[in-house]
């Protein structure tokens, strides 16, 4: 089993850095020159021509950045780069290689359970609780930020898991458990939210934050509980590893390159580890019942 709670809060497996720092501060230096040189030729000449240019530009760029900020840290940027991305043949796919894949996904010789709803045969689970403090609350465990919804704990786990192509059928292990880095795009659902007016917690959620030595008291909660179920379709990202009859897709030496997305307006970025993509839509897509 592998345990991603720390890896994912600190965002050690998803590297946001598609700006260098050296290119970041002559940015900053422009900027400020420029700014200057505008603020004395409109003194001087009265002409606010460049100001303004400037300044629309300065808008541009900053509006630029800040797009490219917060899709790659909702990993937008992943889930872009994947979908143009076409599936692997596993056949005529050679040791070594990139691939991605797309298949049912089943269960190893360890299977997990998700920790709230109690979900048996899973893959991977996800369990993450926010709490939204008001003027002199206390936090349940870490720092937490006053009205807003901050992170107070997190349990994500992943293991070993097979998954069988749907375009040859062939069957390879994923080699996604200790030790290995995971990058997981798997959404979580609200299962508990407590309101402004009613903050009572159940006796059930009482019980599962006492367990986990976290503060019991009626306050705003909101638990959200994400999962890969056994029979889930999946798309998963890694190095192919094959000897004889033995087929893995395994964690690339090297952080995966994600090159620059033009039409998206998105500069490069790296990712370390597997990608692991479930989407609970795409699954019902895949596979109509």
């Amino acid at each position: 089993m592998n345990d991603l709670s720390n890896a994912i809060s600190d965002r050690s497996s998803f590297k946001c850095n598609f700006i260098p720092t050296p290119v970041l501060c002559i940015l900053i230096t422009l900027f400020f020159g420029g700014f200057g040189v505008s603020i004395f030729i409109f003194l001087a000449v009265r002409n606010a021509v460049f100001f303004v240019c400037l300044l629309l530009l300065s808008l541009l760029v900053s509006a630029f950045l800040i797009w490219n900020a917060c899709l790659w840290r909702r990993e937008g940027g992943i889930l872009l780069f994947l979908s143009g991305i076409p599936d692997s043949d596993l056949q005529t796919a050679s040791h070594g290689q990139l691939v991605k894949i797309t298949g049912l996904a089943s269960c190893g010789t360890l299977s997990l359970e998700s920790s709230y709803e109690k979900v048996p045969r899973c893959v991977y689970t996800s369990t993450l609780l926010y709490e939204c403090l008001g003027f002199g609350s206390k936090p349940a465990k870490f720092n937490c930020r006053c009205f807003q919804w901050s992170l107070a704990y997190s349990e994500r786990f992943a293991t070993d898991f097979y998954i069988t192509d749907v375009k040859t059928g062939v069957r390879a292990m994923v080699k996604a458990g200790h030790g290995s880095k995971v990058t997981p795009l798997v959404g979580e659902s609200t299962l508990v939210s407590t309101t402004g007016k009613i903050r009572i917690l159940s006796p059930y959620l009482r019980k599962w934050l006492c367990e986990r030595n976290i503060s019991a008291e009626a306050r705003l909660l909101r638990l959200d509980e994400g999962y890969v179920k056994e029979g889930s379709f999946v798309t998963v990202m890694g190095m192919l590893w094959k000897d004889n009859d033995v087929v893995m897709i395994v964690q690339p030496p090297e952080p995966i390159s994600i090159g620059c997305l033009w039409l998206r307006c998105l500069l490069p970025n790296d990712v370390d580890g597997l990608i692991l993509k479930f989407s609970a839509a795409d699954s019902v897509a895949t596979n109509p019942l």
